[in-house]
């Protein structure tokens, strides 16, 4: 083998011993070293330049450089630059080469690289524009010469076939464009060639032909302008009320019956005058940002499953409303076929989920009746095709490299498929429950065990509180907490069995009202009865956010003579019994016994080291006795001053530590794992205004991502503009602002100081101003913001609903946008409270009172 001194004499060494293609592509690698890539060397110019040195191209460079763009050794810009500098026309077999080899790419060319890569695909494929415009000038020429006509015509169909599929792509006009912003000169050079193709537009006898030719110069003509049209075209197919709508319910509201959000959508859509596709494109791409931009972990899955669960659920209700004449299912259809244009979107969401998101939800469509079979295998062939288009290579176009699973994530089960299947499990748990387990407890240990695992339980919940089932499976594990009370002359193993149902129970219901609210426990009111224990610690001990509990409260303070004992019993035993031990009674007494632990401890009656086997002993078989103690423990440290808060915290610090011995009970590191995040929750503001740092080592836990929202020192005026600004430049409203729109809510009447915001915004943009206006009027009748000095009742909130509608709409200028989606989320804040009755009344009055606003509604 001769010795390789640069890129032709490697080419050439090639054609001369006849080397294969993936052959050729093991010896160029050997041939340079490692790190250097084939762009900077060109080799996509150097291997065309040597094929086209004949009259006809040489067919074994040409497929060393189909392999090279097959296996991504080439970048489509390199191609298409190579491509543009062939400038002998009259070699029609070399021109019939070049489009061919076009046709690998043209439709699906994007790039994922760097800027400058970017602007090089951009620079490439108006070079490449020119090129075929000079090529179609020259065979346009050449049809003058009756000799010619017939090969020339043939040339030209060629051409223009190629050009009308590159000019036919939204996506590849707009990189033109940008390369024309780029590159100011090189577009006068088009305009030329596309000015000569018009001169010659007269010699083409076939009008078919002329007429193609026509709509491809059309399309050229329009690229200066695309920017300014599709200005307007967003103004007509953005609706940010409806985006903000949705990511309002999918953030907050998860656990909500679905009718009262079809109300509040069917009223948006009826006011705004929206058509239907567009409509069901808004709510989809909605749920797909919120997908995007969720934290990992629960909210993550929360999102997954409003995605995937509630919002066909949703659609099958809107189905039934009236629709014109044009059927819904079509509608769904003309929305998934709109939704696969937004392939950035997608993109973004199939590599933040790792799979497929759009066929994961066309079949789930298909499953709940709105689309067709065949328009769903029709839809998934069209994202297959632009997402994962089909090549002759071994491996996937680099271009779309981004969505393909990584090395790191390849195990990794996507999120939507697992929630997915969890539904249908969440059912079978429900009817197993159903069962009498009161003669053989031990059989439900088994399914809680493996709902315990990773994170099934937050996947089970997750598609529980999507389904509408989340409260059954709360009710259901009341009613198995109740069930422990019951004790009649029980062995050591029926005592743990007992043990275990009682932890996993209360440690699940704690992790449902701290994720999804209180009221997903409470029972609906019904006759007088026995209050279910877990529901009486949770109303009256457990910690939430906005509860400020009273550490002296009379619910800390049961029988002093079962305090007695439960402290002698931690004190004395080396070990917690679990025989006959009556597990709600050492809840509700392990507070006043805390109390009186730390109370000898301060008083140095016991030293750090009994201590320590006293927290061992509440934590080492039960983790639910060390979640009610740390409840009253951190109502405790509220009313600490600063320097007074040492102890408290250090035991707090204590029983948050798991128990690493051989006698615990059975699923004690999975229990750890709820226990751990349920502690989190609970010292979250402690430890906030403590500055204290207590590590919850749980493995799998995953802290709050909205916590902290309020940064120490920063007035909440400032913050309130800055996130105020932020939703007013993008001109929707995200996850995390209507977190902190909720948040200050209840902080008086801190939310006028909008004001000031959009009086600067007046300045600067009047239209903006008054779309601020909007939102600030809003904001200013929520409950109690309503009156600086009086304090007028609350007004119904179905009249509430009216007026705010009123406010926002009552603007005749355009340009509603961001500032009308800070009223709704405003709205919906105001009448989440008050789902059902109230809010269809909104719902059905709304059209009818403001039925003369129709004229001054925003398109967006």
């Amino acid at each position: 083998m001769m010795k390789v001194v640069n890129l032709k004499q490697a080419i050439l060494q090639a054609w001369k011993e006849r080397w294969s293609d993936y052959q050729w592509a093991i010896n160029m690698k050997k041939f340079f070293p490692r790190g250097t890539t084939w762009d900077i060397l060109n080799l996509a110019e150097a291997l065309l330049e040597q094929a086209m040195i004949g009259p006809s191209p040489n067919p074994l460079l040409l497929s060393y450089l189909k392999y090279a763009i097959s296996s991504q050794m080439v970048s489509y810009s390199s191609v298409l630059m190579a491509i543009s500098k062939f400038d002998d026309f009259s070699r029609d077999l070399c021109v019939q080469s070049l489009l061919e080899i076009m046709d690998m790419f043209c439709d699906r060319l994007s790039c994922h690289g760097k800027a400058e890569e970017c602007i090089g695909l951009c620079r490439a494929l108006m070079s490449v524009l020119n090129w075929m415009l000079r090529c179609a000038a020259f065979y346009t020429e050449k049809m003058k010469e009756p000799l010619e006509q017939g090969s020339a015509e043939n040339q030209l169909t060629m051409c223009l076939e190629r050009l009308a599929k590159i000019l036919g792509s939204t996506k590849n006009r707009a990189l033109i464009h940008i390369a024309k912003l780029e590159e100011t000169p090189s577009w006068s050079a088009i305009e030329q060639s596309l000015s000569k193709l018009g001169d010659n537009l007269g010699h083409i006898s076939n009008s078919q032909l002329q007429s193609q030719a026509e709509e491809c110069i059309g399309l050229v003509k329009s690229i200066p302008t695309m920017l300014s049209v599709h200005a307007e075209q967003l103004n007509k197919t953005g609706f940010p009320t409806i985006h903000a709508v949705v990511l309002l319910e999918g953030t907050m509201n998860l656990t909500g019956e679905p009718q009262p959000l079809v109300e509040q959508l069917m009223m948006v859509k009826r006011m705004q005058r929206i058509p239907s596709p567009l409509f069901i494109l808004e709510i989809w791409k909605a749920c797909f940002v919120g997908l995007i931009e969720s934290p990992e972990g629960t909210e993550e899955l929360k999102w997954t499953a409003f995605t995937f669960l509630k919002i066909p659920q949703v659609l099958v209700k809107l189905k039934k409303y009236p629709q014109g004449e044009k059927d819904f299912t079509e509608d769904v259809n003309c929305a998934f076929e709109f939704l696969l244009k937004l392939t950035p979107l997608l993109d973004k969401a199939d590599q933040r989920c790792n799979c497929d998101c759009t066929s994961l939800l066309f079949q789930e469509c298909g499953k709940q009746g709105l689309l067709s079979e065949a328009n769903m295998n029709n839809l998934i062939a069209k994202r297959f095709c632009s997402g994962y288009p089909a090549t002759n290579s071994l491996t996937a176009d680099r271009e779309h490299a981004p969505r393909l699973k990584s090395p790191e994530n390849a195990n990794i089960q996507p999120n939507p498929g697992l929630i997915l299947r969890a539904e249908p499990t969440v059912t079978n748990i429900l009817k197993t429950m159903d069962s009498d387990h009161s003669k053989t407890p031990e059989g439900l240990l088994g399914v809680l065990g493996h709902m315990l695992s990773g994170k099934s339980l937050d996947l089970l919940l997750a598609a529980a509180a999507a389904t509408g089932k989340l409260k059954v499976f709360a009710r259901k594990f009341i009613k198995l907490n109740e069930l422990t009370k019951h004790i009649s002359g029980e062995g050591s193993k029926a005592a743990s069995v007992r043990a275990l149902l009682f932890d996993i129970s209360f440690l699940m219901l704690c992790h449902v009202a701290q994720t999804y609210g209180s009221e997903v426990i409470l029972s609906e009111a019904g006759p007088p009865g026995e209050v279910p224990f877990f529901e009486t610690w949770m109303q009256t001990c457990m910690p939430e956010e906005g509860k400020i509990l009273n550490p002296d409260h009379p619910c800390f303070r049961p029988d002093s003579t079962k305090v007695e004992s439960l402290v002698a019993l931690l004190n004395n035993s080396s070990e917690m019994k679990l025989v006959q031990m009556k597990w709600q009674e050492a809840c509700l007494s392990i507070s006043a016994a805390i109390l009186e632990i730390l109370n000898a401890w301060e008083n140095g009656v016991l030293t750090f080291e009994s201590v320590q086997k006293i927290t061992d002993n509440i934590k080492g078989k039960v983790c639910s006795m060390a979640v009610c103690a740390v409840a009253w423990l951190v109502a405790h440290v509220r009313m600490l001053g600063l320097d007074e808060r040492e102890k408290s915290l250090q035991m707090i610090r204590q029983l948050a530590t798991p128990l690493y011995a051989e006698n615990t009970l059975q699923f004690y590191s999975e229990r750890v794992v709820i226990m751990s995040s349920i502690l989190e929750h609970m010292c979250a503001d402690v430890l906030q205004q403590t500055a204290a740092n207590i590590k919850f080592s749980a493995t799998g836990v995953v802290t709050m991502p909205y916590w902290n929202f309020l940064p120490a020192k920063k007035p909440i005026k400032e913050v309130l503009m800055g996130v105020f600004s932020k939703v007013l430049e993008k001109g929707w409203v995200d996850s995390r602002s209507i977190h902190i729109f909720d948040t200050l809510s209840a902080h008086g009447r801190s939310l006028l100081v909008l004001q000031q915001p959009c009086q600067g915004a007046a300045e600067r943009d009047p239209e903006r101003a008054r779309n601020a206006g909007c939102g600030v009027a809003l904001l200013h009748f929520l409950p109690g913001h309503a009156a600086a000095d009086a304090h007028p009742p609350r007004p119904h909130p179905a009249q509430s609903a009216h007026r705010l509608l009123q406010v926002a709409y009552a603007d005749g200028s355009s340009g509603q946008g961001s500032c009308q989606a800070v009223c709704v989320v405003c709205l919906q804040l105001l009448l989440l409270p008050q789902q059902g009755a109230d809010l269809s009344l909104a719902a059905q009055e709304a059209p009818r009172r403001y039925r003369g606003l129709h004229q001054s509604l925003p398109v967006g």
